[in-house]
């Protein structure tokens, strides 16, 4: 370590911690008359958001809510929620926002896990709570959160019904500080084998990130995504990675906030419509969701603006979603990043180019935001060039990366192997510092000795006009190791078999874009893809289903 020069402070100097309460302050000194909406159901301004917010911390204190102590959610994205993700935090206590589409054994192992002494359940979940409640080791109170009139449920030590608790609680609350290396929040990955992994974010963290992100998404001229002057709606679940934690950006900033609770395609779009929705976040099936809802038909969505994540962005959709009026923009990250590491950038050099090369950039992982830095690296632990060809595993370095699994040492450690963080993604970056994200290093696609990505066969195939949703994954073969599967679901009334298929990817192995052996022999055309709790491609199940169908030789396989 570098022998630097370090000057004591005066005595009396305040060293301010860096805590997510800083971030409350901001947006009712910017804009306290802006709007936290929430559906069709409810409004009020961010003088009230802040009283709620303290009115939180006195009802929960009052239950015997303590520093340190692990507080669940289950519940639908909501202004409940917004308000859980400061004031449970604020109070020294560790917000852990429970993915509520896992299973109720996977959602038990969590709860146990992470030691929830308190939980918040929305009235809908209330019967998977009780499935798992006399599994529960460490609950020992619960507050109902709840749209309807009915205002309790039998629910094990039962505190009362979150509207009546804000209700009866003072509308003021002194945030104490404390050490801002405090974890806040705490969630679970889910992987294809085993049980979730925690991963855990301090209050220093969540600021850092928040500020990070506020700068970039409003700094960059070229990719201006948003301000205090947008509205904002996400369409990414609260309890995933903070729903990308542009909520925590969106209150530093004072901008309007709508929250749809349960994702429904056409309160979406109507939302959409009302609140005159600008910004938000989706990964690709929700957005495909939204573009095919009745609402959105014959509507022009007047430049939104939308950041794509979770999944790669293919260019169909795109132009799909830039033909109704949406600019979209990528960006990277996962849960165990916080998540953003990096986004769609159109630098100098881009701008020069044709519209085509731009949106070619656009669609990338794009460039490491400020205080992220991300490396190519071989198995072995060296690091390989940044030359636009070179492939390796993408590692990084950032302020506000999960610092391991927790309770799972070994698992933490290869997280961290040689000091950097190992994403599993196979990526190459080029000579600008432009991310292209290949593929998982899992759902590589290996056949005769040769590495083929999934997520650029996908892109391909997605650009046929016959293709509605595709996912391609690697199947065993007894000659060639694997060889690439087709997964599509047709666009109504249009024709698809293997035939058809290599006949539209003929035209990009001519053009030397993919190998010819690269081209799927075999495909399924079905009525839906299966997807994970937060809407990626489930290639795990897709594999079996496909295994289960070669065997049984199911009439809907086409095989050249």
């Amino acid at each position: 370590m570098l022998n630097t020069r370090v000057i004591k402070p005066t005595p009396g100097a305040h060293s301010t911690p860096l805590l997510i309460k800083n971030i409350l302050l901001s947006g009712q000194r910017y804009e306290r008359s802006q709007e936290i909406v929430y559906r069709d159901i409810s409004r009020y301004d961010y003088a009230t958001f802040n009283q709620r917010i303290c009115r939180l911390a006195n009802a929960l204190s009052a239950a015997g809510v303590k520093a340190g102590d692990t507080v669940a959610v289950m519940d639908w994205d909501s202004h409940r929620y917004l308000e859980c993700m400061f004031a449970i935090p604020m109070l020294g206590a560790v917000l852990h926002t429970i993915n509520i589409r896992l299973s109720p054994d996977q959602i038990l192992y969590t709860m146990n896990h992470a030691e929830d002494i308190f939980v918040l359940v929305n009235a809908e979940f209330v019967p998977i709570y009780k499935a798992i409640e006399n599994d529960l080791t460490t609950v020992t109170n619960t507050i109902l959160l709840t749209d309807g009139d009915e205002k309790t449920a039998d629910l094990p030590g039962l505190v009362g019904e979150y509207e009546e608790l804000l209700a009866a609680a003072e509308p003021t609350y002194e945030f104490a500080d404390f050490d801002e290396n405090s974890v806040a929040t705490t969630f679970y990955t889910t992987g294809t084998t085993g049980n979730p992994k925690g991963v855990y974010f301090t209050h220093r963290q969540l600021v850092l990130h928040t500020m990070t992100q506020a700068a970039l998404m409003g700094g960059l001229d070229s990719m201006r995504l948003f301000g205090n002057r947008d509205v904002y709606m996400p369409i990414t679940p609260m309890f995933h990675v903070h729903a990308w934690g542009i909520p925590y950006t969106a209150t530093l900033l004072g901008t309007k906030q709508v929250y749809p609770g349960r994702y429904e395609p056409e309160m979406l779009c109507k939302l959409i419509k009302q609140e005159k929705v600008t910004f938000s976040h989706c990964v690709p099936t929700i957005l495909q969701m939204v573009l095919n809802a009745e609402g959105a038909q014959d509507y022009d969505f007047g430049g939104m603006k939308i950041i794509i994540g979770g999944s790669a962005l293919n260019r169909s959709l795109y132009d799909a979603a830039k033909a109704k009026g949406m600019k979209l923009s990528a960006a990277y990250g996962m849960s165990e990043t916080c998540p953003l590491i990096s986004s769609g950038y159109i630098n100098l050099e881009v701008e020069q180019g044709s519209e085509d090369e731009q949106a070619a950039y656009s669609i990338k992982a794009g460039v490491p935001v400020p205080l992220a830095e991300a490396r190519l690296m071989d198995p072995e632990g060296n690091f390989l060039e940044h030359d636009g060809k070179t492939q390796g595993e993408l590692v990084l370095r950032s302020p506000w990366l999960t610092q391991g699994y927790y309770k799972e040492p070994e698992k933490s450690d290869e997280l961290w192997a040689h000091g950097w963080m190992h994403t599993g993604d196979v990526a190459s970056i080029d000579e600008m510092g432009f991310i292209d994200i290949r593929d998982r290093i899992k759902d590589v696609i290996k056949t005769g000795g040769e590495w083929i990505s999934s997520l650029e066969l996908e892109d391909l195939i997605s650009k046929c006009a016959a293709v509605k949703e595709v996912a391609v994954v690697g199947v065993p073969d007894p000659q060639w190791g694997e060889r690439p599967f087709a997964l599509i679901v047709p666009h109504a009334g249009k024709d698809m078999d293997a035939r058809i298929l290599r006949d539209h990817l003929k035209q990009y192995a001519d053009e030397g874009r993919i190998n010819k052996w690269a081209i799927p022999t075999q495909i399924a055309c079905v009525t839906e893809i299966p997807k994970t709790s937060v809407g990626k491609l489930n290639k795990k199940v897709i594999r079996g289903d496909i295994a289960q169908w070669q065997e049984a030789e199911a009439p809907f396989l086409s095989t050249l």
